[in-house]
């Protein structure tokens, strides 16, 4: 009886964050009679998802991009074009699909039309090296390949069957998503398809940081994890965003997919420029903002004539996910632009685990936030036995978003159905969460055990710091110690090493303080702003 009175309530409570949103509204017998049908062929994933926005709200704009602007219902016309030419190149149910975009109309209109012809999405991520790309390729063995005309060079020594441009800014060509989508247009090919009988997989590749990127296919379906999402963040259906963060992504993807329920207008650019996303934003008058921390970071590094430039009285929610929010970063932005900044902590595998709302930020900054609904997050000790309150161990969690495991096997460790994170952190008292850095980036100094984000955080709290790194390195006295690398605040007074020794040593136990501390003009970053530590790892201290 306890299980059914707690599903009705998970019910009740989801239903309730839905109507709150917008998604779930009165509709005429019509639509939603279309609407049931469109669900009951294609079910919950991206060609169901549009086509439901499309019968609900078809003048509705869905992108605006450097090309201008589409409607749901253009988008639903020109995706069934491209799903039909697609086909036509032999693209069927089973079949993979990559996908090497940038933000902009071509990859959501390849993700959309390869979801209605069942196939499997792969998102190739825009920053990696050729070698990389070829592994992948050989070894997720795509039958089409979609991809930005800069990355033919890259993608030259990988064994491609197919390819299609993305985007060209020469004439597009019969070899284009433009020009297939012209051809079939022409044919008359822009009827509804028949829904294949597989759904087709999303793979989205993790970071690669530190090792090959493994692919981590996620779960068809996007409404459990809007449910999660919107639980504790307050986006609404009709808004406008402006998704900065990679699309090829875990959190540019989920806004993608939040847009097939809220019915979204995305408004998109193909690569981020701090002043260029303020001038969208205000422009645009964008509702949300989707962001990577060091995109905030660069914002704020702006001249202070430039932020006055761009007032957004329109925003009213700013989601960062991707990495922690450094040092003092939540109040500065919040200080200047509300109360707006919601920072979610998770990983390719788990999807989101915790969201820090503004309360959060202001009240326990560094912290990773509270549990949307239906997750639940274990910190566990080394024989897999739950820590008590306030004690750090290895973060396990559970939701209904998490992979099944990697394509090419393996995968994340398992304890009674919660997966590794790959994190360490703990729960404070009030219910919040703390992540204090990956499990295998801890290093024992002295015999002591030492989180590079913990020296990492407090190094960030200098006015003159503009970014952080630290690694482990071998030390003759101690087993390990830090080394710090930093990027100085330009056109500030230089801080020295010693200034920062001297912070950690005030705050953190002394063999926290790193041994070295190199000084370099930008850290190492890939395409969704994580720092590449093994590249670190390679430089001289003296570097």
């Amino acid at each position: 009886m306890g299980k059914i009175a707690s599903r009705v309530k998970d019910a009740g409570t989801s239903l309730k964050i839905l109507t709150e949103s917008g998604i779930v509204r009165p509709y005429s017998p019509v639509v939603l009679g279309g609407m049931a049908n469109a669900l009951r062929q294609w079910s919950t994933t991206p060609a169901g998802g549009f086509k439901t926005i499309a019968l609900r709200m078809p003048t509705q704009v869905a992108i605006i991009d450097e090309r201008g602007s589409l409607t749901f219902g253009e988008l639903q016309e020109r995706t069934n074009a491209l799903a039909h030419g697609l086909r036509a190149r032999g693209v069927k149910p089973g079949d993979g699909v990559a996908v090497m975009c940038r933000n902009h109309r071509g990859f959501i209109e390849a993700s959309i039309a390869i979801s209605k012809l069942g196939a499997d999405v792969l998102y190739l991520n825009t920053a990696f090296a050729g070698p990389q790309l070829a592994d992948v390729i050989a070894r997720e063995k795509p039958r089409v390949v979609v991809h930005d005309e800069e990355f033919t060079g890259l993608l030259a020594t990988a064994d491609i069957a197919d390819r299609v441009l993305g985007w060209t800014d020469g004439e597009a060509g019969d070899d284009s998503l433009e020009g297939i989508i012209a051809a079939a247009t022409k044919a008359g090919q822009t009827g509804d398809l028949k829904a294949p009988s597989s759904k087709g997989r999303t793979i989205i590749l993790t970071s690669g940081t530190t090792g090959t990127p493994k692919g981590a296919p996620r779960p068809q379906g996007g409404l459990p994890a809007a449910i999660s999402l919107l639980s504790r963040m307050p986006l609404k259906s009709g808004w406008k965003c402006h998704v900065a963060a990679p699309l090829f992504h875990t959190w540019g993807f989920a806004h993608y997919q939040l847009a097939m329920m809220l019915g979204t207008t995305l408004v998109l650019t193909r690569k981020f420029d701090p002043e260029g996303a303020l001038k969208v934003l205000h422009d645009e008058e964008c509702d949300s903002f989707a962001v990577i921390p060091v995109m905030l970071q660069r914002i704020l590094a702006l001249p202070e004539e430039t932020l006055d430039k761009y007032p957004l009285p329109a925003l009213k929610a700013v989601a960062s996910s991707g990495s922690a929010l450094p040092g003092d970063l939540p109040i500065q932005w919040m200080d200047r632009y509300g109360d707006n900044l919601y920072s979610i902590y998770g990983s390719t595998e788990v999807a989101w685990a915790s969201i820090a709302d503004p309360k959060d930020l202001r009240e326990a900054p560094g912290c990773a936030g509270r549990l949307p609904h239906q997750t639940v997050v274990r910190i566990l000790d080394a024989d897999g036995r739950e820590v008590p309150t306030g004690e750090s161990g290895r973060i396990f969690v559970g939701n209904s978003l998490q992979i099944e495991g990697y394509t090419g096997g393996g995968g994340k460790e398992m304890i009674d159905g919660l997966m590794s994170s790959g994190d360490v952190g703990r729960f404070d008292a009030d219910g919040r969460l703390y992540v204090e850095g990956r499990d295998d980036e801890m290093i024992v100094s002295g015999g002591e055990n030492v989180f590079p984000k913990e020296v990492e955080d407090c190094i960030a709290t200098h006015d003159r710091v503009a970014e952080v790194a630290a690694i482990g390195v071998d030390d003759d006295d101690f087993g390990k110690r830090l080394r710090a690398f930093v990027v100085r605040v330009p056109e500030a007074e230089p801080v020295s090493a010693d200034e920062l020794k001297d912070l950690v040593k005030a705050n953190l136990a002394r063999y926290k303080v790193p041994r070295e501390i190199v000084f370099l003009d930008e850290l190492p970053r890939n395409a969704t702003g994580k720092v590449l530590k093994r590249e670190l790892a390679a430089l001289e201290p003296d570097a």
